[in-house]
């Protein structure tokens, strides 16, 4: 095919070229076309074929086919190698989007017993232990993990996730609530390739997601919104969700007239202002709640182990 001095153009081939369908396509590339695959094909089994010796080379156990025997007695089953779901969960823990600052974060690392801690950090602790030997994902059910900045929300949140992905083998994804609606609104971006659904599809299929600072963001109509979306279809599938927010668990302005004007009017945000009232009865659905008090305890000890 000609093209300009000095270049040379590849041929651009009809989207027929690759159709099942067709026994002929007119072309004089088709015989050269099925040579391409059959060479595709063999590189493909060459790779397989090394692959499969590396296995065999690498794991005793299971000599490369992912599978291992397990006898109790006189019975014999076989079950799937470890080395097979390492690999997996190393897959999915890569998957996870897990910020690095937080990637060192683990339960052996949660620190309860430093001078002036909270009896509540210690309870957290056991109650996400707990939720992890637990964790049934036909029941759906998240947690709401609830305390001032530094507590260390965060901190649980991941380690939650990364033993259910290292034990368990459990898909599991990070996203930061702010980032999350940055990233849906990039969507709209006549410019990015992205779209609404390519964001949000893995936020609603994945098995655990942990939406981090829920209520970070100045409420609006769209905000009310977007995450009624999100908690409704993942309450829906039956799908659990781990959130961490910095706002009490408490109704929102208006709703309670316990509270004289002037109280009110000096009172801080609860989490029923920043996501509204219908959806945080959602959460009472959805999670567990629970509740972390203290100082701050990076300002207090500069320390990155919690947040």
């Amino acid at each position: 095919m000609a093209g300009p001095p000095g270049r040379t153009l590849r041929p651009v081939f009809s989207s027929g070229l690759h159709s099942t369908f067709l026994n002929s396509t007119g072309c004089t590339q088709t015989e050269k076309l099925l040579t391409l695959h059959e060479f595709a094909s063999r590189v493909h089994s060459q790779h397989s074929d090394f692959r499969m010796k590396a296995s065999v080379e690498s794991c005793p156990l299971c000599e490369g086919s992912g599978w291992k025997t397990v006898s109790s007695g006189s019975d014999r089953r076989v079950t799937r190698c470890d080395c097979r779901l390492k690999a997996r969960s190393e897959r999915l823990l890569a998957a996870a989007r897990i910020p690095k600052r937080y990637e060192h974060c683990e339960f052996s690392s949660y620190t309860t017993d430093f001078p002036g801690a909270h009896p509540s950090l210690s309870l957290a602790h056991i109650s996400a232990s707990r939720f992890v030997q637990e964790f049934d994902p036909r029941e759906g059910t998240g947690l709401l993990l609830i305390g001032k900045i530094g507590t260390g929300k965060t901190h649980l949140a991941v380690a939650i996730m990364k033993e259910l992905i290292l034990s368990r083998g459990v898909p599991c994804l990070f996203y930061d609530y702010r980032e999350l609606l940055k990233e849906i609104q990039n969507s709209y971006n006549a410019t990015v390739q992205t779209t609404e659904l390519d964001v949000l599809r893995p936020v609603f299929d994945t098995d655990v997601l942990v939406l981090d600072e829920l209520g970070a963001v100045k409420p609006t109509e769209w905000v009310w919104d977007t995450v009624s979306l999100i908690l409704n279809t993942r309450y829906n599938n039956n799908r659990t969700t781990i959130i961490t927010t910095n706002f009490e668990d408490q109704a929102a302005a208006g709703v309670s007239n316990s509270l004289s004007p002037v109280r009110a009017a000096t009172r801080e945000e609860t989490l029923g202002d920043r996501i509204g009232e219908r959806m945080r009865s959602r959460l009472h659905e959805m999670c567990r709640i629970i509740k972390l008090e203290g100082v701050d305890f990076r300002q207090k000890f500069r320390s990155a182990n919690f947040r």
